[in-house]
């Protein structure tokens, strides 16, 4: 929460994820207000930075939601589902233990948000409140995510205090590099890889190709867990351009998620945020859909993929194996040693995604112990989150960009990643902060 000359502004509002009391706690327990707030200001679409809003929206909160258009876009579809697993979670568990649980929101408090939000575009200047513009550009992380600089007028004091977002990668597939803020006073920065680097975004394709071909040589299934936001349409555009180039077999491809089918849609209307330096980008006029590739809605067709024998590919959400029916798929799975279960995004302590990447021999799906004895395989080149020196590289241009530049405050990061990079911060001459969480600080 940002305040200034006594408006409160809030900064993304996202869902804890992790141990299920304690995010539960977490993410029912607002620290402020809602009715105080003045203005929210969204930076992406991913559920840790705006699964909240329906809980403000719910407790009253009813002033405008700021972000870039495709992150509206793609906000409505996210939080409508997030509501639905709100309120499956609730009867689950409900009907688990003696005590009605009342689920976090329900789809009304995910559709007042989508009435809340407006869309504005990269580069243009608009007023949150009294005294803070905003302008996004582009933080190169997902569709329409977006870095935000905030220009603020404190009684008379003029400061700019720079949002990083989620940052992402240079040469990600799809969407554009990073932007690199200029004349910050203030940065606010990220450091979920704070202490680590990922693999080569170019070698994950051929990683990708290797995989595919191995599983398929053994007639097995290929279960990729993956974010319905931004992984799916990655791995999905790496595999057209792989089976293009004849790098991979011809076998059936399954987009098996209604979130991923409908944001790939989303992606589709906002081409405007494609790089277009990418080859396939020039070469083809859908990126998403070829002739390989089925997008399964209906439960009917996701429940006949584990009865179907491979070789195929199934992709599906959760990124996490958290909810949604790559649990199912996994379930199913998971003990037939022909498949692979392919992991290509980062794995939260305490989430069943984790337990498959640590390879632990038995895991519990749905109440019930499964033998892992598929191949667990791990492609670390799709993060879309800047590693260590992408993080640094970044941090060193906003520093050479911005000569009044003197603290950064480090949020969104493990302690250990936040350690590690607030060395790097102090190695680079500028003080560091690490607030815990409803610490206070002034600028």
């Amino acid at each position: 929460m940002l305040t200034v000359s006594g408006q409160h502004v809030i900064l993304d509002c996202g869902l804890f994820q992790g141990k299920r009391t304690e995010a539960d706690e977490k993410n029912r327990r607002l620290l402020f207000d809602p009715e105080a707030i003045d203005a929210v200001v969204v930076s992406h679409a991913h559920i840790d930075h705006i699964g909240r809003l329906p809980v403000l929206t719910r407790a009253g909160y009813r002033k405008h939601i700021w972000s870039t258009p495709a992150t509206r876009d793609l906000a409505a579809v996210m939080l409508a589902d997030s509501a639905m697993i709100q309120v499956k979670d609730a009867e689950h568990l409900t009907k688990r233990g003696r005590a009605a649980i009342e689920p976090l929101y329900r789809l009304a408090d995910a559709s007042r948000v989508a009435e809340l939000m407006v869309g504005i575009s990269y580069h243009r200047p608009f007023d949150v409140t009294p005294g803070v513009r905003a302008t996004f550009i582009d933080a190169g992380h997902i569709l329409g995510s977006a870095s935000l600089l905030l220009d603020c007028d404190d009684n008379g004091a003029p400061k700019r205090i720079v949002f990083s977002g989620d940052i992402g990668r240079r040469g990600l597939p799809i969407i554009r590099d990073p932007e690199v803020p200029q004349d910050a006073d203030v940065l606010i920065m990220e450091s979920t890889y704070g202490d680590r680097d990922h693999e080569s975004v170019v070698d994950a394709r051929a990683e990708l190709a290797r995989v595919i071909r191995t599983c398929a040589a053994r007639g097995g299934k290929v279960l990729i867990p993956a974010f319905a936001v931004g992984r799916v349409q990655e791995v999905l555009y790496d595999l057209h351009a792989l089976v293009r180039e004849g790098a991979i077999p011809a076998i059936p491809i399954y987009i098996d998620s209604p979130l991923a089918t409908d944001v790939t849609s989303i992606f589709q209307m906002h081409p405007d945020c494609f790089d277009n330096t990418e080859a396939l980008v020039q070469a083809v006029e859908d990126l998403f859909r070829f002739s390989l590739v089925q997008f399964t809605r209906q439960v009917s067709e996701s429940k006949a993929l584990n009865t179907m024998r491979g070789p195929m590919v199934i992709i599906a959400a959760s990124g996490m194996v958290e909810s949604g029916r790559i649990v199912h798929h996994v379930a199913h799975g998971a003990a037939d040693p022909r498949n692979t279960i392919l992991i290509v995004g980062f794995q939260a302590q305490h989430t069943l995604g984790r337990r498959i990447v640590e390879r632990q021999p038995v895991i519990k799906v749905f109440g019930d112990e499964v033998p892992l004895r598929a191949t667990v395989e791990v492609i670390n080149g799709y993060s879309a989150h800047a590693g260590a020196s992408e993080l640094r590289a970044w941090l060193q241009g906003v520093k050479a960009a911005s000569p009044r530049l003197q603290s950064v405050f480090l949020v969104h990061g493990e302690p250990r990643a936040q350690t590690a990079f607030a060395d790097v911060v102090r190695a680079e001459g500028l003080r560091v902060e690490m607030p815990a969480l409803g610490e206070r600080c002034v600028v």
